[in-house]
């Protein structure tokens, strides 16, 4: 197995992403990148010796006061003051699988020679990556619009010496591990702090991370809802093909074909059947989880191209002789895609609690609230309250956060993105949708312990021993919220192999 990664101009993928981060790759720059960079800094410092007339980010101020020239003696101070000012986050500590993935961003964006930053910049980041030195990153004070100013400045102040950092365990001061590393601080030149500063990279970090537990969970809850199924003693009609083919949205289509798959064998799934149809919780299933992959897939697209581009501002083009100022750094893209990714996984765990709700209403043979002797046993009862709050709460946090914008930096700032802040929200969102579905899962499964002798599926009762290792089934009332918090840790160490 390969254990570096070398990056270069070649597509990222968010898999990719993910194999380097579980596998615990090592990050170094190709011969290509490294060439970029060194060719972009010496065509910029070459440009700065020649070089009277302003330049936006590189000897002027920043923001509104962008047409304050800065004297050349004074750039390396410039760059240091900026980074000090804008680390201004509060909020809670973004988490440090998170902050790693910014780092790995971070660097890739620079890697294409179109920022004007030093190699050895870019190197001690990598540095900061290889070593696992995580630097303390806040998740309030982002914009989205002029980059992710404030988290990426306490991302990078460990650069200069500044800040702090989790490393061997705890959290301590960034001047202390780079001086048991013996490494200088790193001197920084013109445009370097506002190359740091500006960029997605916090935003992009959490769409990358929610993506990658939001295909997980949309496969889990597919799983899941066919355990559900069964455990209601649902009909297979609603997943016939013909039904989707006259409505072929990808999604739904690849919804059906996967119940039809792990189904196939199940004797419960193939007897006959009283009832006529099912409530939409579950007659539903392909249209709404599809809906919510088809979703996924889109917010992927954006957050692939996002994570194999340049989002710092002004960009160099060392070939064509050229500096531009524009706007990269602004994440209206990765918003509206943020809070699209919020609203479909709020609707899967919306879907989900609804099923748990039918499984424990004491119909179709089943008990009331799925536990023998309902009355003196509450059984299932109060987990469904729980799944109902927290379902609430999503609907209350899928609410867009990039319908909103506020003016800053004294007008010259006047429309922002807020995708940071859908950025934090959804990750809430995928978080609760994991507790919404270990909830069903609990429900499901003790659902099916009714139905024996009969059996589902191979797959179904394969999944559903091994959870079985972990929470038992239910004969007499106990502390459910224990069953919760191994159910939640099942789904959450549960690995999927995603498809490229």
């Amino acid at each position: 197995m390969e254990t570096v990664h070398y990056i270069s101009s070649d597509v990222f993928t968010i898999e990719k992403l993910q194999e380097i981060i579980t596998q615990g790759k090592k990050i170094q720059l190709s011969e290509e990148a490294r060439a970029n960079i060194v060719n972009c800094r010496m065509y910029l410092d070459e440009k700065m010796a020649k070089q009277e007339d302003p330049i936006y980010g590189i000897n002027t101020g920043f923001g509104s006061l962008c047409n304050v020239k800065i004297d050349n003696d004074n750039l390396s101070q410039l760059q240091e003051n900026l980074m000090m000012s804008h680390a201004c986050g509060t909020g809670e500590i973004v988490p440090e699988e998170i902050v790693k993935i910014m780092l790995l961003l971070k660097v890739k964006s620079l890697s294409y020679g179109n920022s004007g930053v030093q190699l050895e910049t870019v190197e001690r980041l990598m540095d900061f990556f290889n070593n696992d030195i995580l630097p303390v990153v806040y998740n309030q004070g982002s914009l989205g619009a002029s980059g992710d100013l404030s988290p990426l400045a306490h991302l990078t102040l460990p650069l200069i010496g500044e800040g702090e950092v989790f490393c061997d365990g705890f959290r301590q001061p960034a001047r202390k591990v780079l001086e048991r590393n013996g490494w200088e601080p790193i001197k920084l030149k013109s445009k370097e702090g506002l190359a740091l500063l500006n960029g997605t990279q916090f935003m992009s970090a959490y769409g990358c991370y929610i993506l990658l537990k939001a295909k997980k969970l949309s496969y889990l809850a597919d799983v899941i809802g066919a355990i559900s199924l069964e455990g209601f003693d649902g009909r297979i009609e609603p997943f016939n093909e013909l039904i989707h083919y006259v409505r072929p949205h990808k999604g739904q289509i690849e919804t059906a074909q996967f119940f039809n798959e792990i189904l196939e064998d199940s004797e419960l799934i193939n007897r006959p059947k009283e009832h006529v149809q099912d409530p939409y919780s579950f007659r539903c299933i392909p249209q709404v989880h599809g809906a919510s992959k088809d979703a996924i897939d889109y917010v992927n697209r954006v957050f692939k191209t996002e994570i194999n581009s340049v989002t710092d501002n002004p960009n160099i083009f060392y070939k064509e002789d050229i500096i531009v100022s524009g706007g990269n750094f602004h994440g209206q893209p990765l918003a509206l895609a943020l809070d699209f990714l919020g609203i479909a996984l709020a609707e899967l765990g919306s879907i989900s609690e609804r099923r748990t709700y039918q499984l424990i209403s004491g119909l179709r043979g089943l008990p009331h609230f799925l536990v023998s002797n309902p009355g003196l046993n509450s059984g299932f009862m109060i987990p469904q309250y729980t799944a109902a709050s927290i379902v609430s709460q999503n609907k209350q946090l899928a609410t867009p956060a990039s319908v909103d914008s506020i003016v800053s930096s004294n007008g010259q700032e006047d429309h922002v993105s807020m995708g940071a802040n859908g950025a934090t929200k959804a990750l809430r969102i995928v978080d609760n949708l994991e507790r919404i579905l270990a909830i069903e899962l609990m429900n499901a499964t003790q659902a099916l312990e009714f139905r024996r002798p009969a059996k589902s599926s191979e797959f179904i009762e394969s999944f559903v021993k091994i959870y079985r290792e972990e929470v038992s089934f239910v004969d007499v009332d106990r502390i459910l919220h224990y069953d919760i918090e191994k159910s939640i840790a099942f789904l959450n160490s549960f690995q999927i192999e995603l498809e490229a």
